[in-house]
């Protein structure tokens, strides 16, 4: 056997034994593992766990925001849908009040002719077709929201009456309205037309005496 044939099997086995030495060659030279292939596929299995907590929180968020869109949405349609019902009310009684403003001077044109005929016997039978008329006409009225505003004997309110004449007077309290000229009318708490009447007065005379007293 040449020289070089010897040497070169003595470096074979000096390798041989040194990797019986160190079973695992470099990677037992490394006990922490530092090999950046591991490394990298563990922080890859960490961020892939994190994933989905990421993803089910983001789920829950957009949850929230389309409940919070749902119930704005909701209450916008309720308040919509309530404005649309008051106006509709509104018109509907609108076109109510302005057909029975037209119908009103009727109601004075029955009025005075039953006064007309009252104590009248050749009137009778006309006097009870005109009740007749009158009270299905009224009643109708009322069943639509019409109101008549009580007047004499009620104290003097100027949202309700409108005052043509002050009589002095001791039979009445001051203020007091002692007469109706012309009935007025509320429909739906708005006042159509306000009575006619004249009001109570205390005489002049009278209040100069309390006012001489008081001095």
């Amino acid at each position: 056997m040449s020289s070089h044939n010897r040497e070169k099997g003595k470096e074979k086995e000096k390798s041989q034994g040194e990797n019986a030495a160190f079973p695992g060659g470099q990677a037992a030279l490394d006990p922490e593992g530092s090999d950046p292939a591991a490394q990298g596929d563990s922080k890859q299995a960490n961020e892939s766990a994190d994933a989905p907590n990421e993803q089910v929180q983001k789920v829950l968020a957009e949850k929230q925001e389309l409940m919070n869109m749902l119930v704005r949405l909701q209450a916008d349609f309720e308040n919509y849908r309530k404005r649309v019902e008051r106006e509709r009310h509104s018109d509907r009684h609108r076109g109510a009040e302005a057909l029975i403003e037209g119908i009103l001077p009727v109601l004075d044109a029955f009025d005075r002719a039953l006064a007309t005929s009252a104590g009248d016997p050749k009137a009778a039978e006309y006097r009870k077709g005109f009740e007749l008329i009158q009270r299905q006409l009224w009643d109708t009225l009322v069943k639509q929201g019409l109101v008549r505003i009580e007047s004499v004997g009620k104290e003097f309110n100027p949202h309700f009456h409108h005052a043509i004449q002050r009589v002095e007077t001791t039979d009445h309290a001051d203020g007091q309205v002692i007469e109706e000229l012309q009935p007025g009318y509320v429909f739906h708490d708005r006042v159509l037309r306000p009575a006619m009447v004249r009001v109570a007065s205390e005489p002049q005379a009278k209040s100069a005496s309390i006012s001489v007293n008081e001095n």
